[in-house]
């Protein structure tokens, strides 16, 4: 009969802070990367400023946490990940996912909407409903840090470079034409507001990225997104010229 394999147990060294109620989140993820990885982790918590300092001279590093696998080290969460083969996306990245889960989520909700309040799915009713609450999200987006917004919003929004205060009222006025359109109610006014600001978004979009080649960001999910001005970003302003000439015609 052919003898048992014996079962070799993966071993890791975590070094991470734990000061009393302080724990460094890092240090948890690398240690829950590892046991995931099949590792039996040796947890080692630096407790106090003194110790953590002491630890990163005697080991030449700057950060916490540290792991080794193996005797070998490897360094911190994101070295782990990379070191497992996993991306990591640097901080400065340009990403869709903001946008992405705006648009799922709004899409989703329109759904229940929709059910909540006909009892059935209406696509006509839903895709109202999903434009309605995108902007209602896209608008508090912006209202989160609204100097911020402001600021990226002036590399190319061409009212906006005439007239700065627009960058303040954009926000407000998206969200607040969301909420009618969503409520079904003044949509004399909501209407051509959505119509306004996404037509002259749309414009100035198509111009900087289409004219003239500029590659920016987006300041259409608040001021410190990385998603890249392009395509969806026009889409979300055509979205709203959309809803605003059906509603209006």
């Amino acid at each position: 009969m052919p003898l048992d394999t014996p079962h070799i147990t993966k071993t890791a060294t975590l070094y991470r802070m734990v000061k009393g109620n302080q724990i460094c989140p890092h240090g948890l993820k690398a240690k829950d990367l590892l046991e995931r990885q099949g590792y039996e982790v040796e947890d080692n918590h630096l407790t106090t400023r003194e110790e953590t300092d002491a630890f990163k001279a005697e080991h030449g590093v700057e950060t916490t946490p540290q792991a080794w696998l193996e005797n070998r080290r490897i360094g911190g969460y994101d070295a782990l990940q990379e070191h497992f083969g996993q991306a990591v996306k640097p901080k400065d990245a340009t990403s869709y996912q903001p946008i992405i889960a705006i648009f799922g989520v709004s899409a989703l909700m329109a759904l229940a909407v929709s059910w909540a309040a006909l009892g059935t799915i209406d696509i006509i009713r839903s895709i109202e409903w999903f434009i309605a609450i995108a902007m209602c999200f896209l608008g508090v987006q912006k209202l989160q840090n609204i100097e911020s917004f402001s600021t990226m919003f002036l590399n190319y929004d061409l009212l906006a470079r005439r007239w700065v205060r627009y960058g303040y009222v954009y926000p407000f006025a998206e969200a607040g034409a969301g909420i009618l359109m969503l409520a079904g109610a003044l949509t004399w006014l909501a209407a051509p507001v959505a119509l306004i600001i996404g037509g002259i978004g749309a414009i100035s979009i198509f111009k900087a990225v289409y004219i003239d080649k500029r590659d920016l960001k987006c300041a259409c999910v608040g001021g410190g997104s990385n998603v890249p001005l392009g395509f969806v970003s026009l889409t979300e302003n055509v979205m709203m010229v959309a809803m605003a000439l059906w509603i209006l015609f």
